[in-house]
């Protein structure tokens, strides 16, 4: 098996055991996600809605590609001009609510990939909804 045959291998199985894990939800689309911290919030973005957000995304080996956790401001950007995992999943968070959310490759970059995350990579992010505009 190559190398690349066996990180889809590798991502695969993940994907298969954190759907196993205890208060793991999984959409329709194959998005799962597991919620840290709840909100009494209403505020729900819709697919062409400015969002501001804090995320740090994590590759299945735990290591990070893009954190900002630690920066002053959540970072905004138009929720239809990103992967479709995230397209998928904000618009069923409300704001406030973090939540621990697992992209299957198919639903990020895919077998293209990007710079800093190999192609067929599962992506893991913590995120933080902030706000909705």
């Amino acid at each position: 098996m190559s190398k690349k045959e066996e990180y889809k291998q590798l991502n695969l199985k993940f994907l298969e055991e954190y759907k196993q894990k205890e208060d793991v939800w999984t959409l329709p689309e194959g998005v799962m996600y597991r919620v840290i911290t709840s909100s009494e919030s209403n505020v729900r973005p819709s697919a062409t809605s400015v969002v501001s957000v804090y995320y740090k995304g994590l590759l299945i080996n735990g290591r990070v590609f893009d954190d900002n956790m630690s920066q002053p401001c959540a970072e905004p950007f138009r929720l239809n001009e990103v992967i479709a995992g995230w397209q998928i999943v904000l618009p069923h968070m409300s704001v406030g609510e973090r939540w621990e959310v697992v992209i299957p490759a198919t639903l990020a970059y895919g077998s293209k990939g990007t710079d800093g995350i190999p192609r067929n990579s599962t992506l893991i992010f913590e995120i933080e909804l902030v706000n909705v505009f």
